[in-house]
């Protein structure tokens, strides 16, 4: 336990470490390349960290493949009288994009060689802004999940506000406006579960599962009922009972912030409404909708702004076109997932009858934004508003795949198809952190050089940079969903899974690789491989250099590797994932029953009522 708390803590910290030596005056306007390195340094020891979880003997603490449940999770009381813990835990869900946000913070230092702006202050909110993308994969408890999901808007604001393009003020504001409707939204519904939670409608499995108890001995207790306890235990379990017993003797509601705990209670309690009691008392809250219908509302919009989808896009391609190239890899590579995360950690275990009820909305807003999205990047005239589109579009499978609900009576509640189509929705979103940051640095890389992204005025750079040319044809094919490059896996996966659930939505999620490939390679066609250049600086088409090289390259590397060997991601995250669909298969096989039985008492009622 020691250990886990120390090195999880050093994990998401260290960024934090860093931005606080370089407030030290030695890191002044003179010093801004030794500025960048130690920056940068700091960005590689994090990643190194990360990377150690598989390992397991740098840092004494390993994460096991293929195992499904949390692993190095720790709870220490944080604010007592509410129940409010710092509480963190890896599993397969959050363990790959925990790697993925430190390895594209670190391309994305490397990338900022050419801030020359105020840089000690970008190093700084650069830091800040890795700490809290790492708090949102790490933290189980909500209410330190909200604080890391805040902690990010102030630096990219910031970011783009200050480092960005012509538009930079106004396309930061748009950014934040759009992301603190979706913080408020996700913060009513946060406090509607946390005062309707009650920790002593769990069993004891329950209680231990979700880690509401203790996970190690000697570790103070994980209530707010610690004065009830006095005393060393001898054993774990005597710890654990005694901490059950505070539970079961208490007379009021032990409200939680424990997302482990919340699913608990979302599938096994009423507390947030229950679907086969009629009496339930949180079942007609607002216009005959439960309390968690509302709450998985709030959560999703809050969540799907930061996917971004369709129709709370709108301030992704300006957030885009605007930032920086190093934030543009940063937003599109890790920034945008943070919404599929929370709608597979968050949205479907806490509230499944609201999931079940509107898994038609999540599927037809994911394909809304793949086939708008590759439409809208077909229109596209600038090099980077066209690739901030192909994000919009891509980031629809991953919503399709998490929102086919095929677990259902139809299919005998055989759960393979919604696991295929969740896994999908995973791979895509590490595929896609890869792909995408890849396309914008390298859309970066020419705009340093031309200063423009008129697709009309590009061509024939293969012959005047064959290198960068090469790789940057090979980063698109990925985005593409080429096989043999990881656009592929998580892409067919999705597709496959939603034919059991809609025939019409597999057919239209299967064309849109049709339109996908129609945008991928026509820009490729027209910046690439078409006539000489006819932009402005033609002079400063010189070849990629060796740090660009350093960044391009482990990207196409890790995208072929994943395409051709998808278990290195699989082999972690399957397990995690797939145990997620069955609690939530079990959850139907037990509830849609009563509610199709409930349904037609209903109707039967009102038939002999109209008579």
């Amino acid at each position: 336990m020691d250990t886990a708390i120390t090195f999880l803590s050093l994990l998401v910290f260290l960024p934090v470490v860093g931005s606080l030596v370089l407030t030290l005056p030695f890191f002044s306007k003179e010093n801004e390349g030794l500025t960048k390195l130690v920056a940068f340094g700091f960005t590689v020891a994090t990643f190194l960290m990360s990377l150690s979880l598989i390992v397991g003997h740098w840092f004494g603490v390993q994460f096991e493949s293929g195992q499904a449940d949390m692993q190095s999770m720790f709870a220490v009381s944080w604010i007592p009288s509410f129940n409010i813990f710092y509480m963190f835990g890896l599993d397969g869900i959050s363990f790959p994009l925990v790697i993925l946000t430190t390895f594209i913070s670190m391309l994305s230092m490397a990338a900022s060689w050419n801030i020359t702006k105020h840089v000690r202050a970008y190093c700084i909110l650069f830091l800040l802004l890795e700490t809290g993308m790492l708090g949102v994969f790490l933290a189980l408890d909500f209410f330190l999940f909200y604080v890391f999901w805040e902690v990010m808007l102030l630096p990219m604001y910031f970011l783009i506000g200050v480092w960005g393009g012509k538009r930079k003020e106004y396309a930061a504001i748009k950014f934040f406006l759009y992301t603190l409707v979706g913080s408020v939204l996700m913060l009513i519904a946060i406090l509607m579960l946390y005062f309707n939670s009650d920790l002593r409608a769990l069993d004891d499995q329950q209680l231990i599962a979700s880690g509401a108890v203790s996970t190690q001995l000697d570790v103070s207790t994980q209530l707010d009922v610690s004065t009830q306890l006095d005393g060393a235990y001898d054993s774990l379990e005597g710890q654990r009972a005694a901490e059950i017993a505070a539970i079961r003797a208490s007379e009021t509601p032990l409200h939680t912030f424990n997302i482990l705990a919340l699913q608990q209670m979302g599938q096994h309690t009423g507390l947030f409404g229950d679907p086969t009691d009629p009496n339930n008392k949180n079942n007609d809250i607002l216009f005959g909708r439960s309390l968690q219908w509302w709450a998985f509302l709030l959560l999703l919009v809050g969540f799907i702004i930061k996917v971004p989808s369709v129709p709370f896009h709108t301030w992704l391609p300006d957030a885009h076109v605007e930032a920086p190239t190093p934030i543009s890899m940063i937003l599109a590579g890790i920034l945008l997932k943070m919404g599929g995360y929370g709608i597979i950690r968050i949205c479907y275990p806490i509230c499944p009858d609201a999931g079940y009820e509107l898994a038609w909305l999540v599927c037809g807003l994911g394909v809304v934004s793949m086939v708008y999205g590759g439409f809208a990047a077909i229109a596209q005239k600038d090099f980077k508003r066209l690739v901030a589109y192909s994000s919009v579009s891509h980031m629809g499978y991953v919503m399709l795949g998490l929102g086919v609900w095929s677990a259902t009576a139809r299919h005998q509640y055989d759960p393979q198809y919604w696991q295929l189509g969740m896994n999908g929705a995973m791979f895509q979103m590490i595929a896609h952190g890869i792909s995408s940051a890849g396309m914008f640095f390298l859309v970066g890389v020419i705009y340093d050089r031309v200063h423009h992204r008129n697709l009309d005025e590009f061509g024939g750079l293969f012959a005047k940079m064959p290198v960068y040319s090469g790789m940057a044809i090979g980063i698109f094919f990925a985005g593409l969903g080429l096989p043999g490059l990881c656009g592929f896996i998580g892409e067919v996966f999705v597709v496959l899974s939603v034919w059991n659930y809609s025939i019409t939505l597999a057919v239209i999620s299967a064309a849109v690789v049709i339109i996908t490939a129609a945008y991928i390679l026509w820009t490729i066609q027209r910046v690439y491989l078409g006539p000489e250049y006819k932009g402005p600086h033609a002079e400063a088409l010189t070849p990629i250099t060796s740090r660009e090289l350093s960044i391009v390259a482990p990207l196409l590397a890790l995208a072929i590797l994943f395409g051709v060997y998808p278990q290195a991601v699989l082999n972690y995250m399957q397990p995690s994932v797939n145990k997620t669909v069955q609690e939530l298969a079990d959850w139907t096989r037990r509830v849609e029953p009563i509610k199709i039985k409930l349904n037609e008492q209903a109707e039967i009622e009102l038939a002999a009522r109209n008579k």
